[in-house]
């Protein structure tokens, strides 16, 4: 939900109920939990889709990141802000599947439950330059390699990475 410029996301517990509504600004000043989606994209060789974030991007730029992800705004369902990101990110509307929730402590005393969905999308992809530099295809063990390499990447998408395939 956007008010005048303002972006406010649904305050969450650690089962996902809602429990309050805050401005963006005060979730992460106050360290309020708060609900983040993450979208990864197969094609037909069962290689993910990674988004390099642009580098405008005022946290992480320049690093690898799920196929799209973003803030799940204030009374958007996990699958609406899911299309939404898919849509503002890469320009894409496949058909999409959930997988699961996580909670991720970041360390700070700020929590976020992550959901995560995938699809299957061999492309095209019409990225935003203001979001995102590129997307490409990897399989998972090129991403192991990149990860061991030193490439850099956002840590939520390490934090699912390591949940759901072992990393």
């Amino acid at each position: 939900m956007f008010v005048s410029g303002m972006e406010f996301l649904d305050i969450v517990d650690e089962h996902d109920k809602v429990i309050g509504k805050a401005s963006k600004q005060d979730v992460y000043e106050k360290k309020l939990m708060h609900r983040i989606v993450h979208i990864l994209l197969f094609n037909d060789r069962n290689e993910l889709a990674l988004q390099l974030q642009s580098r405008a991007k005022k946290f992480c730029p320049l690093h690898w990141v799920s196929s799209a992800a973003g803030h799940v705004q204030a009374g958007e369902s996990w699958a609406e802000a899911a299309l939404r990101e898919l849509e503002e990110e890469i320009g894409t509307h496949p058909s999409i599947e959930f997988v699961r929730k996580d909670v991720y402590d970041i360390g700070n005393g700020l929590k976020k439950i992550i959901g995560t969905f995938r699809a299957d999308y061999n492309g095209p992809f019409t990225v935003n330059p203001i979001e995102v530099e590129k997307v490409e295809f990897f399989t998972l063990e090129q991403i192991r390699q990149m990860i061991r390499s030193g490439e850099k990447f956002h840590p939520e998408l390490l934090f699912l990475l390591k949940k759901q395939y072992g990393f």
